[in-house]
């Protein structure tokens, strides 16, 4: 599973870094990379929340989650005749720290665009086919297959048993969009042309896999989608990456399903019993006929 983060430069310049599972990485390294003189390497280091890390710290680390920002701020040194920089150097260095706009734990901007524009499982670029699960949370159906039968899932996962968990889901494009663009959404709604990326409420239907916006089924009143017109009815729209109040009303209605199937489960069990005991129950009467018969007969 990859790991993303971003770093924001002296510069006030936001770079994104792609960590590969394989790959371990020191900050040391990191920041060698960044900088393209490497004797002030040592004059500048990398803050999480406000708290500095140790060049020597290994990436990946649980102290930077998924999605996280580190500055790269520069050291403030003592005035000239101490071997540090001068009094104008370090006052430059000083104002350059606190112009720098301190981070949040997780960005709220860049949490919302992953959610949006990557797996929920793998956190890499949806690419299709995707799937949602009975929760509204959408991934690449090849990442959460391979996932399923690894018996890999994470925890938050584990409802997902097998493909009758997942629905296959059709996302429309946005024309002319790059894969590989850093600007944002890849897709939108097909209807109002308003992009997948979080500001904006979406549905998926059930029915027929097309998703669509809340804008659109709101302006446009019809029991059929508005893309193939298939009709659906209202249990059929499933909220894409909703809030915490409408992810409970999905999982209740999802144990209430699981609660239904079982249920029809057992009784399907318990009439395949009672028919197989009725046909044990008339075999051993035509058997029992068929001896009086004989009997009969021979006498």
């Amino acid at each position: 599973m990859q790991l993303q983060f971003f770093v924001r430069s002296p510069t006030h310049q936001t770079l994104t870094v792609t960590l590969e599972s394989t790959q371990t990485l020191t900050l040391r390294h990191l920041k060698s990379s960044l900088l393209p003189n490497t004797k002030s390497i040592s004059s500048f280091y990398f803050a999480l929340n406000g708290k500095p890390l140790s060049d020597s710290t290994i990436l990946p680390t649980p102290e930077i989650l998924h999605l996280s920002t580190l500055s790269l701020l520069p050291r403030i040194s003592g005035g000239g005749g101490d071997g540090g920089a001068t009094g104008a150097e370090s006052r430059d260095c000083y104002l350059k720290m606190y112009a720098e706009k301190k981070p949040d734990k997780i960005d709220p901007n860049e949490k919302r665009l992953g959610k949006w524009l990557n797996c929920a499982l793998s956190f890499e670029p949806l690419r299709e086919p995707c799937v949602i699960d009975k929760l509204g949370n959408i991934f690449n159906k090849e990442t959460l297959v391979e996932a399923l039968l690894g018996k890999k899932l994470p925890k938050e996962f584990r409802h997902i048993k097998g493909l009758k968990d997942m629905i296959n889901i059709k996302l429309s494009k946005i024309s002319g969009k790059q894969a590989d663009a850093a600007d944002g959404a890849m897709f939108q709604c097909p209807i109002t042309g308003l992009e997948f990326n979080g500001k904006y409420r979406f549905f998926a239907l059930k029915n027929c896999g097309h998703i669509v916006s809340a804008k659109a089924l709101k302006e446009v009143k019809s029991s059929a989608c508005l893309v193939c017109h298939k009709e659906f009815v209202e249990s059929d729209k499933m909220v894409i990456n909703g809030s915490e109040e409408e992810v409970a009303i999905l999982r209740e209605r999802m144990e209430e399903e699981k609660a239904k199937t079982t249920m029809e489960k057992k009784k399907k069990g318990e009439l395949m019993l009672w028919m197989g005991q009725r046909i044990v129950v008339n075999w051993k009467g035509m058997k029992n006929l068929r001896m009086e018969r004989n009997r009969v007969m021979l006498e």
